[in-house]
């Protein structure tokens, strides 16, 4: 195995989002330099919207955005490009930010299983880190530079797991913004708390959760939208891609690619086979290129949604713990058993 060492991380808020901000600043400057992404998002500098996305942010989750204010000295930029960058799901359609994730429950152990797909220009440009708050549970997770943490794949030392998807919601509002969000879920002790976190305030966009804690059966599917926290447990498997899924999401608007509608059919009908429910079968799923259409591994440099697989998470939870493992182009290149926690 190769190894993927997390940085270790911890401190204050701002102390954490500083460190983040260092950890990026290498790659930074040439990420966004060619990122058509980050062109679309500076065209908010200013934007009354998003001074009203900050100050929602601000009164729910204050701690996230000072993370996110200390990221932006780490990375030598004006805080309010740092802020943009982290609303860029509120502010552009096309954030290149994709996903499948898998999950399945079994009465022995729960699965999550994920495809971490985003802009093919941080492929071997990403990195772990593990994060540890003062007076909060800390969590390991996927980093993308300069964007907080918990909107890929994590699991905290209270031993919940998140892995998130990509909704292209076409109606943003004035809310709290979705990464601030599925970072707020990872200081969570419970299943329950992290459903409280996303159910209790006005969301400013959407993203697709999956969600398991040890000591808790249940493995939950999350829609949290502007119009609606769905909230679905999952019985057997299910997976899910980068659209809404859930009975009644026809009242909001969104976009479903080429891409996501491909992958949701695949999945859909690669988990109607059935087989065993295991890990290893659940990878093989999110190693699919499938005979037709648009593939649920995704290598191609021309894919439309200019998106590309970095990392495939693997999380098993049983009472004892979570063992976690990442893989990057087939290769195990992290793992590691992680036993849960208590904190204040």
């Amino acid at each position: 195995m190769q190894a993927f060492a997390p940085t270790v991380i911890s401190g204050s808020p701002y102390e954490i989002g500083l460190a983040l901000g260092q950890a990026a600043r290498p790659v930074i400057d040439a990420y966004m330099g060619q990122s058509s992404a980050w062109r679309a998002v500076r065209q908010w500098r200013g934007h009354q919207f998003v001074q009203d996305l900050r100050q929602a942010a601000e009164a729910t989750h204050p701690d996230q955005v000072v993370e996110i204010d200390g990221m932006a000295v780490g990375l030598g930029w004006p805080a309010e490009d740092a802020f943009i960058w982290n609303c860029r799901g509120e502010l552009i359609h096309h954030a290149p930010d994709g996903c499948t994730t898998l999950a399945a429950s079994t009465p022995d152990a729960r699965f999550i299983a994920h495809n971490e797909d985003g802009d093919p220009y941080l492929r071997d440009k990403c990195c772990m880190v593990d994060i540890r708050p003062t007076g909060k549970p800390g969590f390991v997770s996927f980093y993308y530079p300069g964007s907080l943490p918990g909107h890929t794949f994590a699991v905290n030392r209270a031993g919940l797991v998140q892995a998130i998807n990509n909704l292209r919601i076409k109606q943003p509002a004035v809310g709290v913004p979705r990464m601030v969000l599925s970072r707020a879920v990872l200081d969570a002790a419970s299943l329950d708390n992290a459903v409280h976190v996303l159910n209790n305030v006005q969301r400013a966009s959407g993203f697709h959760h999956t969600l398991g804690c040890v000591g808790d059966e249940r493995l939950m599917s999350v829609e949290a939208t502007v119009k609606r926290c769905s909230v679905s447990q999952v019985t057997g498997r299910s997976g899910h891609a980068n659209h809404l899924i859930h009975a009644g999401c026809d009242a909001e608007a969104q976009i479903v690619t080429r891409s996501s509608g491909d992958r949701q059919a695949r999945v859909d009908l690669l988990l109607a086979a059935g087989g065993d429910m295991s890990g290893a079968s659940l990878l093989q799923v999110l190693s699919d290129r499938a005979p037709t259409g648009l593939p649920i591994y995704r290598d191609d440099p021309a894919d439309p949604d200019e998106e590309n697989t970095l990392a495939t998470a693997l999380f098993i939870l049983t009472d004892a713990g979570v063992n976690f493992e990442v893989r990057q182009q087939g290769e195990l290149r992290f793992s590691q058993f992680l036993t849960p926690q208590t904190h204040p």
